[in-house]
């Protein structure tokens, strides 16, 4: 009876103590669970930068009315042109380049969900089988049979407790990546659109320059009738005849050049919106005849908000924070559970419960020594995210300066076209004047080469002038963010495309923030389209009639 009550207690301290280094164990893995929140990234808040209260540039501006107090995304409406805004809609649903900005934005967030599933642990199933013969000669086979026949069936477990938050900064990376390709995207959106705009402009002032041309031809081929008709009454000397054919001649090969220039143009506007330019055809206008559009500058600060390469710098500084945290946590000790289960076996045997295995584990790995390499490592982090705050501070700099020079350009090309436009009234009616002079035999047909001269170069210069203050405009409201803000980014859990569980909708994800992929890039794939039907601001225009004098 002692006996077996002794040995009853033995049983149960055996029992005990399994159980308490179960618990143990259990507890372990508990406390190493919980350590996952032990964040060695540096804390981070994005610089805040001292800057003015108002812009302090050359050019003077109005303040912005609370309504007018930031631009309309599709900021374009603003120069009242119909057919622009079919073409920026056809290019923002179209554009190769775009496209593929919107994929690597897809492809940062599927980064995502590869990233976060190290945090998971990895389940498999492992099964394999053979049929072995070996020689009957072979040597030492000490009897063995000549055919051997092997499977095994397994299940695999494994899993590394994220205990220094490596993982999950890593995680964090790649969502503040994916942010950050968000806000690419943006910016190549609005660098398309201000694209697009500004070469459609400079088709329209192109347009302009060619009618201007056009109708001077014909008055410089009156003229020359009349410089004829001088000489045929001897009312005038032949080189008045030579110099009106080389005023002709000039003006006809500086209308070829334009005229050149103008396809070229054309031809831009349709790879920007996804045509081939054989086959895209925009119909001229005779006048520049854009509505001048009110931009709202807003403040420097409000600024920071609304550049999305301000934003991607931002994400990328923030990524370069997370980076110091996985450097450091390269120091401390490392672990990992693995688990194997089960079944091998000669020949068909595995119901057989003697032929089940398993193996389970956990390793742990504490750097001692390594050369430096972690040293230089960690080293390397934070040069790299100093960097990114002086890239960061760089780009900030530069979006203010943009600013000012579109607030530069805006008004001194806006007073510079008004001035030009009192020249070339003038000298409209000078050229009216020397003609009827010379017609008159009182004047000289030099004084009426000039004057006329002098007024298609001045007509010529106020629509290149035209042309590039609304190309300002375009550069101005570019420079502003173009009616973007950062707000538009997606937040860090709408950058995450697929989960742990999910098997459906892998073609395409759910899209997020405001970036736009097609889902089906083969229906873009015609580009034989020509134009939008729309009408252009412009068609109905007429340039204003040259005076004729006494000429026929």
């Amino acid at each position: 009876m002692i006996s077996d009550r002794s040995s009853s207690m033995k049983k149960t301290r055996r029992r005990l103590g399994r159980l308490a280094r179960r618990t143990a164990l259990g507890g372990s893995l508990l406390a190493l669970t919980g350590l996952g929140a032990c964040d060695l990234a540096p804390h981070y808040e994005p610089p805040h930068f001292v800057v003015p209260d108002s812009w302090q540039g050359q050019a003077p501006f109005a303040v912005a009315q609370p309504a007018d107090a930031t631009l309309p995304s599709d900021w374009w409406t603003l120069f009242h042109d119909p057919l622009l805004n079919e073409l920026e809609d056809r290019a923002i649903a179209e554009n190769g380049d775009l496209q593929a900005a919107a994929e690597r934005f897809l492809q940062a967030r599927s980064l995502v969900a590869k990233a976060r599933a190290d945090l998971l642990p990895h389940l498999s199933l492992d099964a394999g089988g053979s049929d072995n013969k070996q020689s009957a000669d072979r040597l030492f086979r000490n009897g063995a049979t000549l055919t051997q026949t092997q499977e095994e069936y397994a299940g695999l477990a494994s899993w590394e407790p994220d205990i220094w938050s490596a993982i999950r900064n890593r995680v964090r990376m790649n969502r503040q990546a994916a942010q950050q390709e968000a806000a690419r995207f943006a910016m190549a959106r609005l660098s398309l659109e201000a694209e697009l705009a500004t070469d459609y402009i400079q088709l329209r002032g192109y347009d302009a320059q060619i009618a201007i041309y056009q109708q001077s031809i014909a008055y410089y081929n009156r003229a020359l009738d009349v410089t004829r008709t001088q000489l045929q009454y001897k009312a005038a000397p032949r080189l008045d005849l030579a110099r009106a054919e080389a005023q002709l001649y000039t003006t006809q090969a500086a209308l070829y050049d334009i005229q050149a220039a103008r396809e070229v143009t054309e031809h831009a506007i349709a790879v920007l919106t996804n045509s081939a330019p054989s086959s895209f055809h925009i119909d001229p206008v005779k006048a520049l005849d854009f509505h001048q559009p009110n931009i709202p500058a807003g403040v420097p600060s409000g600024l920071l908000q609304r550049r999305p390469d301000i934003a991607s710098a931002e994400r990328e500084m923030a990524q370069a924070n997370r980076a110091i945290g996985i450097a450091r946590a390269a120091f401390y000790p490392h672990f990992s559970l693995n688990a194997d289960a089960g079944f091998e076996a000669n020949g068909f045997k595995l119901a057989n419960l003697a032929n089940s295995l398993w193996t389970y584990g956990a390793r742990m790995n504490i750097p001692l020594f390594d050369g430096g390499v972690h040293r230089a490592e960690l080293q390397r982090s934070w040069s790299a995210y100093r960097e990114t705050r002086d890239q960061y501070r760089t780009t900030v700099l530069s979006a203010f300066r943009e600013v000012e020079d579109g607030l530069s350009r805006t008004n001194r090309l806006n007073l510079e076209n008004q001035a030009l436009e009192k020249a070339v009234n003038a000298n409209l009616e000078t050229q009216n004047m020397t003609m009827t002079l010379y017609q008159g035999g009182v004047g000289t047909y030099l004084d009426a080469i000039f004057s006329q001269e002098n007024t298609l170069h001045s007509r010529i210069t106020q629509v290149e002038v035209a042309t590039r203050l609304y190309q300002a405009d375009v550069s101005l409201i570019r420079s502003l963010g173009g009616g973007w803000d950062s707000k538009n980014l997606p937040t860090m859990a709408e950058t995450l495309s697929v989960g742990a569980f999910q098997y459906e909708g892998l073609h395409h994800p759910k899209q997020v923030g405001d970036v736009n992929a097609s889902e089906h890039p083969e229906a873009h794939e015609d580009l034989t389209h020509d134009a939008p039907d729309a009408v252009g601001r412009g068609t109905n225009a007429h340039l204003k009639p040259l005076p004729i004098g006494a000429m026929p």
